[in-house]
């Protein structure tokens, strides 16, 4: 057991050299595998003309169903498939995240993660875009869409279909171990037990992750439509329960709201700020807030190419606002709440500086984050179990027992994170998540012309309608 414990440490920590390797930006070191993601960002937010601003109207009106076609083919509506989404992205990132930001870079560390998910809306935009022109609809009527699909079918009808078997192949490899939860598990049973002050490698820590693994089946078990329904019910909840615990704390420090936001601002810019000053901020935020929405790694178009539409780029400006929820939103009270309390400069590292600030409320408050930490890291578990058994269909062409096979991996592997020092799994699964990146974007610039091409068709039918006699 020690000895394939030692072989896999090994490779994750090779693994997780090789893709976190850095360099050093104006005397700071950062990650390639950020610089990589924010480039693209930075690419799509011009080739699109800033579609995140222009757009973003659009985007809402598509969600509260202005431009919904009852009859269009899918399984979910605008607003299941962003919920789904926003079940994966919406998390841990969003309460952990901001708090490791705000440690390695300062308050404003936080200022520049809202800047870079404005930049990552565009980028959701086009692989959300790509992921339903190029999905498909089976006979059933069931979807299958994401990143394995436009990178296989778009990429062949661009004439290059042996590189797109390639990377779409080399996506599903990686994210058939990427996109198991167990991490998610161990940071929230981690903030569950440090309130209850449960044992760690007890009972509770078992019964905690069975617990969990069995309401995921369940809800894994009914496909796309059974999820959609959970999370649609699910993430505006659990948003709203932390957003409550989030204005509560920052009523009680209402008046240091306007120097915390100064705060986050002067420190952006300032040569003091933590970890190497405006580029140590800088950094640190781009890092976080990459993390954080997921934009340039292909996940949550999985869910997004589900929803029922004529209209590709209909659903990518509803993709608009998953970033500007995830990290302009989300991530911006967290930092607020954290800044308000004073906490950011009392030596804490994680997620236990969140805690902290919560806890300046009342000694019990830090039950609501916990409670909310455990919905977060529930509605992740969906829909990452939702991806991954998209990428079962991809290689097995819908094989139910396939499906079923590895389910039962995926849940049944859910407890241990509750049990276990998770660390060279760590290492493992976010190495392979984030090699994601490297296939889908190349995709995504090979076919960089195809989403302005959907683009344009969309506003010329978006025309033709709001000008119609």
């Amino acid at each position: 057991m020690e000895t394939i414990a030692g072989f896999f440490d090994r490779i994750g920590t090779s693994l997780a050299g090789m893709v976190f390797s850095s360099v050093t930006l104006l005397g700071v070191d950062v990650q390639l595998i950020v610089l990589w993601l924010f480039a693209a960002m930075v690419f799509f937010t011009f080739r699109l003309g800033f579609l995140n601003l222009r757009g973003f109207a659009i985007g809402w009106r598509v969600l509260t169903g202005r431009y919904v076609d009852p009859d269009a083919p899918g399984e979910l509506s605008p607003f299941q498939a962003l919920s789904t989404a926003l079940a994966s992205t919406v998390g841990l990132g969003n309460i952990a995240g901001v708090a490791i930001a705000i440690a390695m870079g300062g308050p404003g560390a936080a200022f520049w993660m809202i800047i870079i998910g404005f930049f990552a809306m565009s980028l959701k935009y086009a692989e959300v875009t790509l992921a339903v022109r190029y999905r498909v609809i089976n006979d059933d009527g069931t979807v299958s869409g994401g990143p394995m699909w436009y990178l296989s079918r778009g990429l062949a009808e661009r004439g290059l279909p042996l590189l797109g078997k390639i990377l779409a192949t080399a996506y599903a490899l990686f994210a058939l171990f990427a996109f198991v939860q167990i991490v998610q598990v161990n940071q929230s049973y981690a903030q569950l037990s440090e309130v209850a002050g449960l044992q760690r490698g007890a009972g509770w820590a078992l019964a905690y992750g069975v617990l969990i693994a069995a309401i995921a089946a369940l809800v894994l078990i009914g496909g796309a439509r059974s999820i959609g329904r959970v999370t649609a019910r699910l993430t505006p909840f659990m948003c709203a329960l932390y957003v409550c615990g989030v204005l509560v704390v920052l009523g009680v420090n209402l008046h240091a709201v306007p120097g915390a936001v100064a705060t986050m601002v002067y420190d952006a810019f300032s040569a003091d700020a933590a970890a190497g000053g405006i580029a140590g901020s800088f950094v640190a935020g781009m890092r976080r807030a990459a993390y954080s929405n997921e934009a340039g790694i292909g996940s949550a178009s999985i869910a997004h190419s589900a929803v029922k539409t004529r209209q590709p780029a209909s659903q990518g400006f509803v993709a608009l606002i998953e970033p500007f929820i995830d990290t302009v939103v989300i991530c911006a009270a967290t930092a607020l709440v954290i800044i308000t309390t004073g906490v950011w400069d009392d030596g804490y590292k994680d997620i236990a500086m969140t805690s902290a600030a919560f806890g300046t409320v009342s000694s019990w408050f830090p039950y609501i984050l916990a409670g909310a930490v455990s919905l977060f890291a529930f509605s992740t578990i969906l829909a990452a179990g939702y991806y991954s058994l998209q990428i079962i269909d991809y290689f097995s062409r819908h094989s139910a027992w396939m499906r079923r096979i590895y389910l039962c991996f995926f849940c049944g592997l859910l407890p241990v994170g509750a049990m276990v020092d998770v660390t060279t799994v760590t290492n493992l699964i976010d190495s392979l998540f984030f090699m994601l990146s490297i296939p889908n974007l190349i995709g995504l610039y090979l076919m960089h012309r195809v989403v302005g091409e959907e683009t344009a068709s969309f506003r010329a039918n978006l025309h033709e309608k709001t000008h119609a006699p």
